[in-house]
């Protein structure tokens, strides 16, 4: 078996929070939001299934801050501390085990299903495109608009670090709000909060700011954030990188380094054809990492996406490239990996179903595939990773209805 040294060594972020090692559970939007939208007893039950798997760090599904305003069916919603006592058992058990426990904090804006918002909001008066219209067209955001969103992201990292976690990401990715406002494509506005790059970007700038007032600086404040959209005029590399040195200035404590939308799915690695080299080295998003640890030696970073075997990941932090190694979709179908990597009893964390190379099914099913493994847990039983293919999770999305299983996974 292979050792694993590095992904063992601890690792301290500029706020002085240490993360015990080298691997995290990336986000995975749960769809498990008890009554009220709180996080019920099925997240709890998620969550204790992954507490004392050996991750260094956990990131929970979507939060949203404004329960109008949903990305999927089951989001749990922070909007005030309404569900105080069920938000500190949550944070006992994600932290219970010695991980270091972030929440992602995030708005859909108009990437929000019709079944679940006939009228929702973004940037600019643009509809998703590619999706078959299963997203209505939004409306404009008035500029008071954006300022409550902006005190509500605030709002809800104040009341989950109040309760126990340590800190907070802002999910910048995968076509939401944030990154509505940074893609000139989905932002069209001429006004301070679109029309030029620095102006696409200030949304998420006042974002940090306001949160960082909040949380202070003792809690961890991480955001999430496209390498590129994968989108013919759309937010590319280079502009990513300049977000990133305005961010590493605005003073964040980690950036995960994801790309695509979900007229995209690169997070995926759906699709498009893969290079041979991210192919070799598995992360879907290393060579744009590189860039990053280039211009900005001393930046946090965390890279999640297509991450299999325990040499890629020891290789991808022995070498310096990144900090942290994201693990998605492998904890759904092998909670205990992390580990068994860490001791070096695992060499490979083998998840993926079987595909029938259409774009679209493909997609879906990947979705649902882990959502599935997810939602046993939450009951209480173990991952069935072997009876759930492509037929199978087919049949159980047209069951169930397409909407409420459409975009549930959000980490990689």
């Amino acid at each position: 078996m292979t050792s694993t040294p590095v992904l063992r060594t601890p690792f301290m972020l500029p706020n002085g929070t240490v993360v015990p090692n080298r691997l995290a559970k990336a986000a995975l939007s749960e769809s498990l939001a008890g009554p009220g939208l709180a996080p019920g007893d099925q997240i709890k039950t998620l969550y204790r299934r992954w507490a004392a798997n050996g991750q260094g760090l956990t990131i929970t599904g979507n939060v949203m801050v404004d329960r109008r305003a949903l990305g999927e069916p089951g989001n749990v919603v922070v909007e005030d501390d309404r569900h105080a006592d069920d938000l500190r058992e949550w944070a006992g058990i994600v932290t219970g085990g010695g991980s270091v426990g972030l929440v992602q904090i995030n708005h859909p804006g108009r990437q929000s299903p019709r079944t679940l918002s006939a009228h929702p909001v973004a940037p600019s008066a643009i509809a998703v495109p590619g999706t078959a219209k299963s997203f209505a067209t939004p409306r404009e955001l008035t500029g008071a608009e954006i300022e409550d969103i902006i005190g509500r992201f605030a709002a809800t990292a104040g009341v989950v670090t109040a309760a126990g976690f340590d800190g907070v990401q802002i999910h910048g990715a995968h076509g939401y709000l944030v990154s509505q406002f940074l893609s000139p494509l989905s932002n069209r506005r001429t006004d301070q909060w679109g029309g030029t790059p620095e102006n696409r970007r200030r949304f998420l700038l006042e974002l940090v700011r306001a949160m960082r007032e909040r949380i202070g600086a003792d809690k961890v404040l991480a955001v999430k954030l496209n390498s590129a959209d994968f989108q013919r005029g759309g937010f590319g590399e280079d502009e990513s990188l300049e977000v990133v040195h305005a961010l590493a200035e605005a003073g964040i404590d980690l950036l995960e380094v994801s790309g695509g939308t979900y007229s995209s799915a690169a997070m995926l690695g759906v699709g498009g054809p893969v290079k041979e080299s991210t192919r070799q080295r598995e992360a879907y998003f290393l060579d744009y990492a590189l860039r990053v640890r280039a211009e900005l030696p001393n930046l946090p970073l965390m890279l999640t996406g297509g991450f299999r075997t325990a040499a890629a990941m020891e290789d991808a932090v022995a070498s310096g490239g990144i900090d942290l190694v994201g693990l998605g979709r492998p904890l759904a179908v092998a909670p205990d990996s992390p580990a068994a990597l860490l001791d070096g009893s695992l060499d490979e964390v083998v998840t993926q179903p079987r595909r029938a190379g259409i774009t679209l099914l493909d997609s879906l099913t990947e979705l649902t595939y882990y959502t599935v493994q997810m939602w046993r847990m939450a009951a209480g039983k173990e991952p069935a990773p072997n009876r759930h293919q492509i037929v199978n999770v087919t049949a159980y999305a047209l069951r169930h209805g397409l909407d409420a299983i459409r975009l549930p996974l959000r980490g990689r």
